[in-house]
């Protein structure tokens, strides 16, 4: 028997609800009380409801997400076998990465899935060492990482000049495999606001599409990899909009047939040394919103990755993060859950309105490879980091162990097997680069200094 379990009560105007607050707040100010600004420069309201809810935001996501996890490649055979490793163990994509060329061949020899969808970080630009990957792109689900402008900004210098490594973009755009990457994670990790994040990314983009434009290039595909923070909501909604955002761009361009892709990782920015074991609690929570968000891989970090060299114990946890979200969580059984909700579906608009603010301010000023050589970008970024570095200085943005209940016998200084604060290596470059780095570093350093 079916009945309308709600057609007694009366609905309820978000002018009433608002009333009612009011009324319990006993005099208190409404918008003081209770509403709230983000570094964004959204209001933050304590609640929301469809009377205020303008337009929805109609986004794509992905039929399914895939478990991913990162190996570093040094060794070729033994790769493949710590991949075979992985996939046996709940593994659904490998994230390679390699610094130097390897033997392509012997890596695919050793991989015993073909199913598995593998993506190769290459940072350095070979057009031979990644045209070799197109003999196995018909057995394998392939996709080589692409971005020189990335590299510009990370590093301060093309990989060869900008003429050549255009070049050579033109040329892989050429063949089979045209796909393309932009990798945001920089901008994230540096400390950019999530509107900036945005505009960046999709700035950073038409770079790209410019150039196919100009030399009559198609587009396959592109991947966005994307790092996600602690703020839980917002980074759902930065996930859509940016799927927004990348399609308005693309349809702009009349690429509207071009696949979007978007890898997540957690952020770096708000991890820590000390008290290592809330970064699994702050992973966690990224890689939540990632799932929520509409990421089509979710790769993690081990808990231990700032201080500790890869290891077994880590990989394994950061992997059965994702599996229990996945498998007990069922975190893959509904798509796109985001959807229908007042405050994300708020949250996607206001940032995917202030980024395309932004974005085309970017274009007007020359577009984002001008910028980036001027500095405007650089000092922007700065800038917000500032603002995000003085709130966790004075202790109203908080990191439980480091500047909230630290135990002070906690000790790291034997611990340390990679250095996990910024190096600088001084040297000539064409630009200034963007550089990431940790909000919790000069604490660390002061504590690891008093240490006994």
């Amino acid at each position: 028997m079916k009945t309308n379990l709600f057609s007694e009560f009366d609905a309820v105007s978000a002018k009433a609800f608002k009333q009612k607050i009011q009324f319990d707040l006993k005099g208190a100010d409404y918008n003081e009380t209770l509403v709230w600004q983000s570094l964004e420069g959204i209001h933050v309201k304590p609640f929301y409801h469809s009377d205020e809810i303008k337009e929805t935001v109609a986004v794509q996501a992905p039929e399914q997400w895939f478990i991913g996890e990162k190996i570093f490649i040094v060794d070729a055979a033994q790769s493949a076998q710590t991949a075979n490793k992985a996939i046996e163990s709940g593994v659904e994509a490998i994230y390679f990465q390699a610094n130097t060329s390897f033997d392509i061949e012997l890596l695919f020899q050793g991989l015993k899935s073909k199913d598995i969808p593998l993506y190769f970080e290459l940072n350095f630009l070979d057009e031979e060492f990644y045209k070799g990957f197109h003999a196995f792109a018909k057995a394998y689900h392939i996709t080589t990482k692409l971005d020189i402008i990335n590299h510009l900004a990370l590093d301060g210098n093309w990989y060869h000049n900008l003429q050549k490594d255009h070049s050579i973009v033109s040329g892989l755009l050429q063949g089979k495999e045209n796909k393309l990457t932009v990798d945001t994670t920089l901008y994230q990790n540096a400390g950019a606001t999530m509107v900036q994040q945005l505009a960046y990314g999709i700035a950073h983009f038409t770079e790209y599409l410019n150039h196919c434009e100009k030399e009559e290039l198609s587009l396959n595909q592109v991947t966005f990899e994307v790092a996600v923070g602690t703020n839980y909501f917002f980074e759902i909604a930065k996930l859509r909009a940016l799927r927004k955002l990348a399609a308005v761009v693309l349809s702009a361009f009349d690429f509207e047939e071009t696949v979007i892709n978007i890898i997540a990782h957690p952020s770096r920015r708000n991890k820590t040394i000390y008290d290592y074991n809330t970064n699994m609690l702050r992973t966690t929570t990224e890689c939540m919103s990632a799932v929520l968000g509409g990421a089509n891989w979710v790769v993690n970090m081990p808990y231990d990755a700032l201080y500790h060299k890869t290891n077994n114990f880590g990989q394994r946890i950061s992997r059965n993060q994702l599996i229990v979200l996945k498998e007990e969580s069922y975190f893959d059984v509904v798509q796109n859950p985001a959807d229908g909700s007042y405050y994300v579906e708020e949250l996607t608009s206001q940032l995917a309105e202030k980024a395309l603010t932004l974005y085309k301010d970017i274009e007007a000023q020359g577009g984002f490879l001008k910028q980036l050589k001027e500095g405007t970008i650089q000092r922007k970024i700065k800038e917000s980091a500032a603002k995000e570095q003085a709130k966790f200085d004075e202790g109203e943005l908080v990191l439980l162990g480091t500047n909230k209940h630290p135990n002070p016998k906690d000790l790291m200084k034997g611990e340390l097997e990679i250095y996990p604060f910024v190096k600088i290596n001084p040297r000539k470059t064409l630009l200034e680069p963007i550089i990431s780095k940790r909000l919790a570093e000069a604490i660390e350093q002061e504590r690891i200094k008093t240490e006994k």
